[in-house]
């Protein structure tokens, strides 16, 4: 069963926010919060200290003074913006827990398309969406013992200012998307990606996440190791493939990339 054949997401005009075919799913329990630091470093204190916390909670702020991302960059707070935090507690037979970045980024992906159908918005490895070639969302993932907590930032109406790269909010596309609505349509996104991640396996999510990335043969470039190279796709493990001027692939399992100008006459 491929991703998506099992949920339905609609616009608020045409229904519910999802529907399985059989029975209704309903949105997952999601925490609100005004305003604190970080919403994965609430959700990791809170699992360091005993609480339990289920899986497909989510806590999510109006604002955050110490957001971040990968690297340890610090992440821009605009109000309006979706800033949240969810857990997946990690089970004998899941996939690598390393793959949770494409399970998360499928589900932003079909978020994004379902509420802002036409926008070119697009996945980049390992865990961005761009829109017209410019940062607009981002994933941190962060382990503590067997639980994962997966956060999401996306621009829906401010856009901080990062010096190594261009960024871009929804609004300024056009799209204004309500942040509770765009919260309820994401949370039910992850719960079926996580549905096919664990069932049908990594390959699964693959084949969902490459369609929604930039073409095959886009320019990259991973800044710690100045590699430059070309989109290949992703191995069979989630890792990044990356077609060198010579012709061989590389594969990086981790690492900054960067989207690149074309080298004129490669």
């Amino acid at each position: 069963m491929a991703l998506g054949h099992r949920l339905s997401v609609h616009s608020r005009a045409g229904g519910d926010v999802g529907e399985r075919r059989v029975g209704a799913l309903l949105i997952p329990p999601i925490e609100r919060t005004q305003q604190t630091g970080s919403t994965n470093a609430d959700l990791l204190a809170r699992l360091a200290g005993g609480e339990h916390i289920g899986e497909g909670h989510w806590l999510v702020a109006d604002r955050q003074t110490a957001g971040r991302g990968r690297l340890g960059r610090a992440w821009g707070d605009g109000q309006g913006n979706f800033m949240g935090s969810t857990v997946v507690h990690l089970t004998v037979g899941d996939p690598s827990a390393a793959t949770l970045a494409l399970v998360a980024g499928v589900a932003l992906a079909k978020t994004v398309a379902a509420l802002a159908p036409g926008l070119d918005a697009q996945l980049k490895w390992p865990n961005d969406l761009l829109v017209d070639g410019a940062k607009c969302a981002g994933i941190l993932m962060e382990r503590t013992g067997n639980s994962v907590v997966i956060g999401i930032g996306v621009n829906l109406v401010v856009a901080p200012e990062l010096p190594d790269r261009v960024t871009a909010t929804l609004a300024g596309k056009g799209v204004d998307i309500d942040r509770d609505y765009f919260s309820e349509v994401l949370a039910i996104a992850m719960v079926d990606a996580l549905w096919t991640w664990r069932q049908e396996g990594i390959g699964s999510i693959i084949r969902a996440w490459v369609p929604q990335a930039h073409p095959v043969g886009t320019p990259l470039r991973v800044s710690e190791q100045e590699i430059d190279g070309f989109f290949d796709g992703l191995a069979d493990d989630g890792a990044l493939r990356l077609r060198l001027s010579g012709g061989e692939t590389m594969v990086i399992h981790a690492g900054d990339v960067e989207l690149r100008r074309p080298v004129e006459g490669s």
